[in-house]
């Protein structure tokens, strides 16, 4: 199955689908999926906490970040979160779109919700407030409020030890999460992003300031950050930059983290989902650099 990005690539081609499907599905109250038994889960933290609450036989297809845990991959994949086709979620006759905040774009959502498919979106996150508020939101959503409150009681006892644990160790470590290094060009981490939000928990210092988001960052901003260690994501096999690689680049090398090699590769999933798994990754994270001295 092809899918599309484009929105007004869109439009023309889901017009028919979009007619057959809202008379055969009128309209529910937004955010009330407790009746829906034929569910799409957009975002990889929502899909691991439906699979939690033991929810999982009401998915009929999930989007591509939703890789955890391996059975959520037997699924359909309807695309990417962040460039969601209507065409292409309708093909799995939903009766409901399960969705983490920031999923899109929104035009897909609007089409979808037109005809006649209720979507729930789930408040985003990186704090442990906002992964128990997750866990909590997912549950009201389908239904089951009862099976979500222990869990989210749980996740956040989990956190509060987890977070304890890592603050404990006596450190002052700067960390730069790089994104990607499209053209030898380094994007890091600001403010405002998951992976600042899971150095803070796990009593990090994050070596970029003065930015918001995921950004390129210039020679000079890399080399002012002077960051003990790089963390990346470990994106698989093909698509791993290599050390080497990575430690030659002009600013990086200047850097103790880029004089010594010091690098740290998580699943993205598992690092940066703030879902049930945020305080293993926590524990991870910190248990990591303290075997290297960190």
């Amino acid at each position: 199955m092809r899918f599309f990005s484009s929105p007004r690539a869109l439009a023309p081609l889901a017009g028919a689908a979009l007619t057959l499907f809202a008379a055969a599905h009128p309209a529910v109250a937004d955010g009330d999926l407790s009746g829906a038994q034929r569910i799409v889960s957009i975002g990889g933290d929502v899909t691991e906490i439906v699979y939690d609450l033991g929810e999982q036989d009401r998915l009929v297809a999930r989007d591509t970040t939703s890789s955890f845990p391996e059975a959520a991959t037997d699924l359909p994949d309807v695309g990417y979160m962040r460039a969601l086709a209507p065409e292409g979620v309708l093909s799995v006759k939903p009766d409901g779109i399960l969705t983490i905040e920031g999923s899109g774009p929104p035009q897909a959502l609007d089409v979808l919700a037109r005809a006649g498919v209720p979507v729930a979106t789930i408040p985003n996150g990186f704090t442990r407030d906002a992964v128990v508020a997750k866990i909590e939101a997912v549950g009201k959503a389908l239904g089951v409020p009862e099976k979500a409150a222990p869990l989210a009681e749980k996740a956040g006892k989990s956190l509060d030890d987890a977070i304890a644990e890592a603050r404990a160790i006596d450190r002052d470590t700067r960390v730069l999460f790089i994104l990607s290094m499209q053209g030898g060009r380094i994007m890091g981490a600001g403010s405002d992003t998951a992976a600042a939000g899971i150095l803070e928990l796990a009593g990090l210092t994050n070596a970029i300031t003065g930015m918001t988001g995921y950004k390129q960052l210039s020679d000079e901003a890399v080399i002012a950050a002077a960051p003990d260690v790089v963390l990346m994501i470990d994106r698989g096999a093909g698509h791993v930059v290599d050390p080497e690689e990575l430690f030659s680049n002009a600013a990086l090398s200047q850097t103790p983290a880029g004089r010594e090699h010091r690098l740290v590769r998580m699943d993205g999933l598992f690092l940066l989902g703030f879902g049930p798994r945020t305080a293993e990754a926590v524990r991870d994270l910190s248990s990591r650099l303290a075997a290297d001295g960190l």
